[in-house]
């Protein structure tokens, strides 16, 4: 019975810690779906107008570039720094 407690708690534990992991995203190939579903703080709307601003004006070359776009600022890009890939 023990042993079935502590099994139940570790598979919960785990299960758990998946959902509060986040994933890395291409921002120069990924589709607005994918960018909001990656990143903290950026819904269906910025990441539109990521994909948006990345269609007309290129890749974008570095993490400064994102400030160009609308509703995204240097706050957003620093609680995401680990998760946003440009290549």
């Amino acid at each position: 019975m023990k042993n079935l407690i502590i099994a139940k708690i570790a598979a919960l534990l785990l299960c758990m810690s998946f959902s509060f992991m986040a994933f890395a995203v291409n921002v120069n190939k990924a589709s607005a779906d994918e960018i909001s579903e990656a990143l903290k703080g950026i819904g269906p709307a910025k990441a539109a107008a990521i994909v948006v601003y990345r269609e007309k004006n290129g890749p974008f070359k570095s993490l400064k570039g994102l400030i160009n776009v609308k509703g995204i600022g240097a706050a957003t890009i620093d609680k995401n720094r680990d998760n946003i890939q440009l290549k």
